[in-house]
């Protein structure tokens, strides 16, 4: 019995490329432009972002300053490059999936329940370089440059701003706690 709803998904998925062919092959061949077109853009930034000056060529010269523009200049050009044809692309592909029949779609079943993992734990990392920013800026040390930086100031720095993440986040989480004990010894 468990067999045959392999059977089914993949027969599904095969009637609908079977007769929607051309737009699936449109699609892979827009997917494959768009990830080779994001590349090009990067490699076209690092080496315009050299040439003008926005960054040095000599990566022991960079300071955190031109650590932060550089990511954020190029994000804005692969955005504005690269994410607005996507966009583009995506709203024509969800008007061709809204012109497909009812019926075409109830007969394909394409997607199924699935798990509900996730992967998660992007968000730390980002939180933990916008600390370390703000640590090198009130240090000081933001146009200095990164390569004259020792390691115990960037272990310290690291582990200070541990520290002002388990004070932040523990003080509540320890004040909920207490509440949370509190209220459920009261109950009778």
């Amino acid at each position: 019995m468990t067999g045959t709803s392999g059977l089914d998904v993949g027969s599904d998925w095969k009637r609908f490329m079977g007769k929607h062919w051309r737009t699936v092959a449109t699609f892979v061949v827009a997917a494959i432009l768009a990830v080779g077109s994001a590349v090009y853009v990067f490699l076209w930034f690092v080496g315009d972002a050299q040439s003008t000056g926005l960054v040095p060529r000599t990566l022991g010269l960079w300071t955190m300053a031109n650590l932060v523009s550089f990511i954020l200049n190029a994000i804005f050009w692969e955005l504005l490059l690269v994410g607005i044809p996507i966009v583009v692309a995506v709203v024509v592909a969800w008007l061709l999936w809204e012109r497909l029949s009812n019926d075409e779609m109830r007969g394909y079943r394409l997607f199924r329940k699935r798990s509900r993992t996730s992967r998660g734990g992007g968000g730390v990392s980002l939180f933990f370089f916008i600390a370390f920013c703000i640590k090198v800026y009130l240090d000081g040390n933001w146009n200095v440059p990164i390569s004259t930086w020792t390691l115990n100031y960037v272990v310290g720095s690291m582990v200070l701003i541990l520290e002002w993440t388990l004070i932040i986040l523990g003080i509540p989480a320890a004040i909920a706690v207490v509440w949370w004990t509190r209220h459920v010894m009261k109950k009778p």
